[in-house]
């Protein structure tokens, strides 16, 4: 059972697509929020979430204060469910239904069409996505970020560090099992 874990819409049970994603278990995102709530990271941010699946990593910054928040997600039974859970945790938060937006579309479409400042990026990508894909995408993110923005990347623990172009800087990254996640911020150099 997946579930938004704190905030205006804490304890709301999201639905989960059948396949062709994997879901960050509870206790990775308990971690990872608090994590971003000591950074201070999420009251009113804008956040993008890549590759979002169900949509959780979004929906729960949604819940915890972001103001905005995109879900990029290119299956078609995924995005169902992530508009669904939308609506769910909306509902919850009493939050106007914009604040929260799914778009179908595969990433790096997405990214080459993008534009606006993200405080918080998500990749959570599967983990059969190649590391170059992730060079990739981590490239196109980089213009779209916000002065002082952190972007979180969680990756299989088997796979090695992303490779972070210039404008991103990695910090200390955090095991969880087969889970790491890393964190870039965004720098000048």
């Amino acid at each position: 059972m997946t579930r938004i874990i704190a905030g205006a819409a804490g304890r709301v049970t999201l639905r989960v697509p059948k396949a062709g994603t994997r879901p960050s278990s509870d206790r990775v995102r308990e971690a990872l929020f608090s994590a971003l709530e000591a950074r201070d990271a999420l009251d009113g941010a804008r956040v993008l979430d890549l590759y979002a699946g169900s949509g959780a990593l979004g929906l729960e910054a949604a819940s915890r204060g972001a103001r905005f928040v995109v879900l990029v997600e290119k299956n078609p039974t995924a995005v169902r469910v992530a508009k669904a859970n939308t609506a769910l945790v909306t509902t919850a938060m009493r939050a106007d239904a914009s604040t929260v937006v799914v778009m179908q579309s595969a990433v790096a479409s997405y990214l080459a069409s993008a534009a606006g400042s993200f405080d918080l990026v998500f990749s959570d990508p599967p983990y059969d996505v190649s590391d170059a894909d992730v060079a990739a995408d981590l490239a196109a993110v980089a213009p779209l970020l916000a002065p002082e923005a952190l972007v979180v990347v969680e990756r299989s623990s088997r796979s090695p560090e992303p490779v972070w172009p210039k404008g991103l800087t990695p910090t200390k990254p955090k095991k969880y099992g087969e889970t790491t996640i890393w964190f870039a911020e965004r720098s000048d150099g």
